[in-house]
């Protein structure tokens, strides 16, 4: 993702790891019936806001909004594709001007029982 960052601009990187929601989502008949369990973990690279880090939340991209919209994102209907999902969380990042770049993983955690998980990671970056 660093790629995508202007020379002369200096980033950190947000980091959520781990973040399980229930969603509908699925293309089989028995996935609609129910919301499933999806792990979500996500990497921002995000402008700094330097120089160095003001000890405020104002300051900083929080963590705590990146959870509630991701909560609300997986909460919006049915979704067919984990990677519908997965382009939507891109897209709540990317909405934040400050943000250089997502990476967004998502996985099902119900498809097989003998796998943890399947799921898919994209990468954006602004252009």
């Amino acid at each position: 993702m660093a790629d995508s960052v202007p020379a002369g601009v200096t980033t950190y990187r947000i980091l959520l790891r781990d973040l399980v929601v229930r969603a509908s989502i699925g293309v089989h008949e028995h996935e609609h019936r129910r919301p499933q369990p999806v792990r979500i973990n996500v990497e921002l690279t995000v402008r700094h806001p330097g120089p160095g880090f003001r000890d405020e939340i104002a300051a900083v991209l929080s963590y705590e909004g990146l959870v509630d919209g991701i909560r609300r994102v997986a909460q919006v209907g049915h979704i067919k594709l984990i990677e519908t999902l997965a382009d939507r969380i891109a897209d709540l990042c990317l909405a934040d001007d400050r943000v250089f770049g997502a990476e967004v993983r998502v996985e099902k955690l119900e498809v097989f029982p003998d796998a943890a998980s399947v799921g898919v990671v994209i990468s954006r970056v602004r252009p």
